[in-house]
């Protein structure tokens, strides 16, 4: 009986709380262009299935209520792949109800996909994820490997690949085996849980934002979703200043993200979260699995410093959480012990998220693959700030996702506009006081 991963943990109870919810999906797509072959992509999308073991996971019980986690073989998992007509102008539409499926953890596997075809050259195969079975940093090998298994089948055989190092219950008990009992003081799980306590104890909750209205007793989880890209000439900034500085863009825009909360009224003592690969060793980078773990930045911005002090103290908290990384989150928060209220997050309710991926195409014989990732309108947390890469000379995009509780939509929109002023004032004034900075047009 192979135990759930820390991370699967928090999602096994909050699936007990919430129940079936769309909240914690991955949903992508494959914009497919050229002359599909659909009977070797659903060959292909099975080949990939019975490949990563994470996609065809249940959660079950023992006697006891303990969960674990239940590998089906392939030919019980069930993984067909419905073909549906849908014009070029509906498909959207379609995608986006498929997205919202919510998924029975105990009773069907944590992966769906569909295929919509839109016309003889254009079709769209949609591939649903619950956060259990995959992570952001799954969706590389995920798509490379169906592409492979795609090439072999359209030929008429199997995908001839390596066999993969480990599968993901093979993680879950290295993972329990390098982190120890935390009841063990000597153990590594209680030593990171130590940096934790210490470091976390005392941060103010929940964050005190601009809110547009109250904040319910009980989330809706109902979200709404901005996308911006940042102009070449302010990514060119922030990558000039993260090189002088010695630091990284990923900090340097977590720390303007601190200023801009900290001149929003929400005080000195700012909680951030982010999330974390996990990868740690190099045989988990082709596998598709739920890895990631979130670490709480609590940034200092007491005593009026210049943004450069701002900086250096993001950066001095960034790189000791990298060394106490491995502590999962559930744990963590059972560690520092803050009060809880089931109507905001845990530690932190704004996260920051930095997903260095580029925009991912593939060529698949005949059929040139695009993926584009699929908002599932919802939110887990009050406001989820994240960027990416999007390539030279089209600057950074970014999106906020934020909780319908809370905001409208056009608060957000002048939020994403205040968040670019405040970078723009620190990235051309490094040295300038917090205090001054202004957040109004």
């Amino acid at each position: 009986m192979i135990p759930l991963s820390f991370a699967q943990r928090r999602l096994w109870f909050l699936h007990q709380f919430e129940g079936p919810s769309a909240t914690y999906n991955i949903p992508v797509t494959l914009r497919l262009t050229g002359a599909l072959d659909p009977a070797a992509l659903v060959a292909s999308v099975r080949d990939v299935v019975a490949r990563h073991e994470s996609l065809r996971t249940l959660f079950a019980e023992n006697a006891e209520g303990v969960p674990f986690q239940q590998v089906l073989p392939l030919d019980e998992a069930g993984c067909d792949v419905p073909f549906i007509e849908s014009g070029a102008d509906t498909v959207d539409a379609a995608v986006a109800r498929v997205a919202r499926h919510a998924f029975d953890l105990c009773g069907e596997i944590p992966f769906r996909a569909t295929l919509f075809r839109c016309s003889e050259q254009e079709s769209v195969l949609a591939l649903v994820m619950h956060h259990s079975a995959a992570d952001g940093e799954s969706m590389g090998p995920l798509v490379h490997d169906l592409a492979t298994a795609y090439e072999a089948r359209r030929r008429g055989g199997a995908p001839q690949w390596d066999e993969l190092p480990v599968q993901y219950t093979d993680y879950t008990l290295w993972q329990r085996e390098l982190l120890g009992d935390e009841d063990d003081p000597d153990s590594e799980l209680a030593a990171q849980l130590a940096y934790w306590r210490d470091t976390l104890t005392g941060a103010p909750q929940p964050l005190q934002l601009p809110v547009d209205r109250p904040r319910p007793a009980v989330p809706t989880r109902e979200g709404g979703l901005v996308e911006f890209t940042l102009d070449p000439e302010d990514w060119t900034g922030v990558q000039r200043l993260a090189a002088t500085t010695c630091t990284s863009a990923p900090m340097v825009l977590q720390s303007v993200l601190a200023v801009l909360l900290n001149r929003l009224g929400c005080g000195d003592d700012v909680s951030i979260g982010s999330p974390i690969a996990g990868r740690t060793d190099e045989a988990l980078s082709g596998l598709v699995g739920f890895f990631v773990n979130t670490w709480v930045l609590r940034a200092d911005l007491s005593g009026d410093p210049t943004f450069l002090e701002v900086l250096r103290r993001v950066q001095d908290k960034a790189l000791s959480a990298y060394d106490h990384q491995d502590a999962p989150f559930d744990r963590l928060v059972e560690a520092v012990n803050p009060e809880r209220s089931s109507a905001h997050h845990p530690l932190f309710q704004v996260m920051f998220a930095w997903q260095e991926t580029p925009h991912l195409t593939l060529d698949m014989g005949e059929v040139r693959a695009e993926l584009r990732m699929v908002p599932t309108h919802t939110a887990k947390f009050d406001l989820d700030f994240g960027f990416g890469v999007e390539g030279s000379g089209r600057g950074l995009g970014g999106y906020v996702e934020y909780a319908k509780d809370l905001f409208d939509r056009g608060s957000v929109e002048a939020l994403v506009g205040r968040f670019v002023r405040v970078l723009r004032q620190v990235v051309a004034d490094p040295g300038g006081r917090v205090g001054a900075v202004d957040v109004l047009s």
